[in-house]
């Protein structure tokens, strides 16, 4: 389950480093190899918690296999391919293949507590948020190392070992699960989904307003997709069951809001020291790592406690004194205060997530954990792709300090929302009870 999750993040920040030589190779511009990133978005929001519904129905095994094997496929593809149009189709291709994991390991985990009557594995929720962010901070660095060993196509040929890996692993440890109830696809419903949030990504990925026909598609389509999932008989997103449930529509909020921030100040703070500071990109990616390495320790001594809405609570703050940490730096602070930021955002990274994802584990209905994870998912890259708008919203003429200090203030209305829907939420309180 953690080396099938782990797929996705790895695919995401490897390609960080290879975007230059892969537009230096193939003649592409910044614009055109945006794309990669895109491609891999845009198929990872939507394919979760299509393929996360699916895994409600036919157990997670079948789709565990077929998504790993999606990737190797990608990886193939990504190796032998002769113009970015193909690597782009490689990237989605991995976005849809690395979608599978996830909520299969999430419905894996609950349908095997329920069917023992174990206690909620919290250690077993823990490894799966660790092993994610601990690939996420080594991601980079394992890029540069496979480009210096074999070229910038290495990052998609690494997917074929591990996709073999995962296969095996697969074929002999995950259990064979039943068929689900014998219910139809919903596949118009599932259309009308897909249509609403490309549209609604496609704006927020460059919202102008030349592009106003986007969120007026992403509307109309919403609309239609809400009027289908409300009359289906089997809907793919059951509307009228989780309308109901107030406190997993309150964990999509914060997973929203939680990653706005977190995204915001990732790539926002970067840019900054670079830009704003004056510091070298290796300089910048070295004052950045221990915030990972702090989030990994938190999450690593936290994860066994099932105190989610302490954890939630103690997570906004410090998002909320990381971003007044922001009001207090400008072109001349010194590296120990730049450090200190980092530090204290760092504890956040490994609270927030790991409280959504446990909030989740218990909120959703059995029956459909898997559709439910995926969309737990949905919600985290859409907070990137809003963090990603702010960014260009604040820094529109370069990185600059007295932008830095208009995202902070952005960041701390968003760290206030956060909090306005966690304080209030009593439901939290009593999970893991």
């Amino acid at each position: 389950m953690m080396l099938g999750s782990v797929l996705n993040p790895v695919n995401s920040s490897m390609l960080a480093v290879a975007l230059v030589p892969i537009g230096l190779a193939l003649g592409a511009s910044p614009a055109d190899t945006a794309w990669l990133v895109t491609g891999l978005y845009l198929a990872t929001a939507v394919g979760q918690p299509v393929i996360g519904r699916l895994v409600d129905m036919f157990g997670p095994r079948p789709l565990y296999l077929v998504g790993t094997a999606l990737v190797g496929a990608a990886g193939l593809l990504g190796a032998f391919a002769p113009s970015l149009g193909f690597l782009v189709l490689a990237r989605v291709l991995l976005g849809f293949g690395t979608s599978a994991a996830y909520p299969a390991s999430m419905h894996l985990i609950r349908s095997e507590s329920e069917r023992t009557g174990a206690k909620s594995p919290t250690g077993v929720l823990t490894a799966l948020a660790l092993a994610n962010q601990t690939i996420a901070v080594v991601g980079p660095t394992l890029g540069g190392v496979l480009i210096g060993l074999g070229g910038w196509r290495t990052i998609f040929t690494v997917n074929i070992p591990l996709s073999a890996a995962c296969l095996v692993l697969g074929a002999l440890r995950l259990p064979r699960g039943r068929r689900g109830p014998a219910e139809p696809l919903d596949l118009p419903g599932m259309a009308l989904f897909a249509g609403t949030l490309v549209a609604l990504m496609l704006f927020l990925m460059g919202p102008q307003l030349a592009h106003w026909y986007l969120p007026v598609l992403a509307l109309l389509l919403g609309l239609l997709f809400t009027v289908r999932e409300l009359r289906a008989a089997a809907p793919f997103v059951d509307l009228r069951v989780l309308g109901g449930n107030a406190p997993l529509l309150a964990t999509y909020a914060r997973q929203l809001l939680s990653y706005v921030v977190s995204y915001a100040f990732l790539y926002g703070y970067t840019q900054w020291l670079e830009e704003g500071r004056g510091l070298s990109a290796s300089a910048a990616g070295l004052l950045m790592l221990p915030m990972s390495l702090t989030a990994i320790a938190v999450t690593s001594v936290t994860g066994r406690h099932a105190a989610v809405r302490a954890k939630l609570l103690v997570g906004g703050a410090a998002q909320a004194l990381g971003c007044a940490g922001l009001l207090l730096l400008g072109g001349g602070s010194p590296l120990w205060l730049l450090l200190l930021v980092v530090l204290v955002i760092g504890v956040p990274q490994g609270l927030n997530g790991l409280a959504n994802q446990n909030a989740l584990y218990f909120q959703a209905d059995p029956a459909r954990m898997g559709s439910s994870a995926g969309l737990l998912r949905t919600f985290m890259y859409l907070g990137a792709l809003a963090a990603s708008a702010a960014n260009a919203a604040f820094f529109r003429h370069g990185a600059t300090t007295s932008g830095l200090h208009d995202l902070s203030l952005f960041l701390t209305v968003t760290v206030g929302l956060l909090l306005v829907v966690t304080l209030p939420d009593r439901s939290l309180g009593r999970i893991g009870r």
